[in-house]
């Protein structure tokens, strides 16, 4: 509705979705990650909550709304149709304290496993499970905790640092909550689950929340001709997700298929003719509509970081220097390398490796690259029994895509 008059929005939700997404973004640098993640989240939150959507999408662009007395405060279904609320005073102060007891250093996501007693690589690097206030929340589900979080930031009990894409902060208020609790009622958010998406959602032909799974098949089947023609391990034509892209992309001309996760210009040419041919020959027969309008570009600050990583390992400048340079954690420099060789360009990282592996065991890790069907990590740590850790399995990878592949 325009200049006054009214409107009405009905919108579709399923977190396939939001999966979807998600793997679209799972080529970019880190950084981009970071913000996009942030982003969906907030789509997420926005489509889940149960409180004024109104007052919701008007705090996210930061403007006050009263839903009782502001005008078309009860428009949305969420007034219409109220959920239950519940006292929550105790648990408000439970996270409000966790916030501060961890030096607001936490996003959503990862104050939730503290909350619930579930560790990740963040959370043990800041050595936060070992705190005693580690699990202080496990009587509730992630799904509580997360729903609490969004209120506390409309309510003004929290606030989102967005140079750090979203990191939690106490505001003035929730401080002064936790030094004068009162009461806080809480109301429960919608459950969508995927029951209920599959019985109102059928997903549009071409456009649904996953690869395309009979041509994701062909693409598997060509890849293995063609690997074996070529006298190399499949994955290092195009990894699996790089197959699962296509068949969510269908990508027709190379210069598609270069923005294809884990692809790039070099590895289009070298390898992605045939490939383009086919979904070519595979859309024009099932009369696909492709999602063409879908394209993220990287932007000139990641590729400046790609080039930096290039110049310095030519330099051969130590790894672990590089990424500190750029504060970059040892697994994410790691994956910043694996994008650029996966994408087709050489990077020639012997001199680290000599360093640690000698050359029996990049022999043997080697001929396990040249014989697998895969080169996922965690199956190459079982083959080998917990001989090599994950760090040197991953940088080996690099270095056998960029002299098998590239």
């Amino acid at each position: 509705g325009r200049d006054g008059g009214e409107g009405h929005c009905l919108a579709y939700y399923a977190y396939k979705d939001i999966e979807k997404l998600e793997k679209f973004m799972s080529g970019k640098p880190v950084a981009e990650q970071e913000i996009g993640h942030a982003l969906l989240q907030e789509v997420v939150a926005f489509a889940e909550s149960s409180i004024s959507r109104r007052k919701f999408i008007l705090h996210y662009f930061g403007e006050e709304f009263d839903n009782e007395t502001g005008e078309g405060g009860d428009m949305d279904d969420n007034v219409r149709n109220p959920k239950k609320q519940h006292e929550a005073q105790d648990q408000v102060l439970t996270l409000l304290k966790t916030v501060q007891q961890t030096n607001e250093k936490y996003k959503s996501k990862d104050l939730v496993q503290v909350l619930v007693g579930k560790t990740n690589a963040l959370i043990a690097s800041h050595k936060t499970d070992a705190q005693p206030f580690f699990g202080i929340g496990k009587d509730k589900d992630k799904r509580y905790w997360m729903a609490l979080i969004r209120q506390l930031l409309v309510a003004g009990y929290l606030k989102k640092d967005i140079e750090t894409y979203g990191v939690l902060r106490l505001s003035k208020e929730g401080k002064d909550y936790i030094k004068s609790p009162e009461s806080f009622m809480m109301t429960e958010d919608h459950v969508f689950d995927e029951e209920s998406d599959d019985a109102i959602v059928t997903a549009a032909k071409g456009g649904g929340g996953v690869a395309d799974e009979t041509l994701m098949k062909m693409l598997k089947d060509l890849r293995k001709k063609n690997a074996q023609s070529l006298g190399v391990p499949p994955f290092v034509i195009f990894q699996d997700p790089s197959l699962e892209d296509m068949a969510l992309k269908y990508p027709i001309t190379l210069e598609e298929l270069s923005n294809v996760h884990g692809v790039g210009d070099g590895k289009a040419k070298k390898y992605g003719q045939d490939f383009i041919d086919l979904i070519a020959q595979y859309v024009e027969d099932n009369d696909i509509a492709r999602p063409d309008d879908f394209v993220v570009k990287s932007t000139g600050s990641n590729s400046a970081i790609k080039l930096y990583i290039i110049q310095n390992v030519d330099r051969k400048l130590p790894l672990t220097d590089i990424a500190s340079s750029k504060g970059m954690s040892m697994p994410d420099f790691i994956k910043e390398m694996e994008a650029i060789v996966y994408s087709g360009t050489k990077l020639n990282i012997d001199y680290w490796l000599e360093e640690i592996l000698d050359e029996d065991q990049q022999e043997e890790i080697h001929d396990y690259f040249m014989e697998s069907e895969t080169d996922k990590i965690d199956v190459a740590i079982e083959e080998f029994d917990g001989d090599y850790d994950d760090e040197e399995l991953r940088l080996y990878r690099i270095k056998f895509i960029s002299e098998v592949a590239n």
